[in-house]
């Protein structure tokens, strides 16, 4: 999995591509763990634009994240969600606590 960040204001933009899985998930919890740490931030975007799979491991972190921000009063949204990784979106549960954006400028409308 590759893993880039973009700061935009005090909104967090990570852009995942690749499978979020469990030989991925480890790296993937530890480098946006680095970047909440690193400053006050009032959301996290996560682009799954080129994210292919994702399985339980993944649903972790999201789920892990998605805790550690609402701790510090941060929003944690994904954008971009292919079909494939929208039906694990559906049946985890996960739409109903991660807010779901079409794209970018839609995600940092709704601060």
């Amino acid at each position: 999995m590759y893993i880039s960040f973009k700061n935009n204001d005090k909104n967090l933009i990570v852009y995942l591509s690749g499978e979020l899985d469990h030989h991925s998930s480890q790296e993937v919890r530890a480098k946006i763990d680095d970047k909440i740490d690193e400053k006050s931030l009032q959301k996290v975007i996560l682009d799954f634009s080129e994210v292919t799979f994702m399985d339980s491991s993944g649903i972790g972190v999201l789920i892990g994240r998605y805790k550690k921000l609402s701790m510090k009063d941060a929003k944690l949204c994904v954008i971009n969600l292919k079909e494939s990784v929208k039906r694990v979106f559906e049946l985890s549960g996960m739409l109903k606590i991660i807010k779901v954006y079409n794209n970018l400028e839609e995600a940092l409308e709704q601060i």
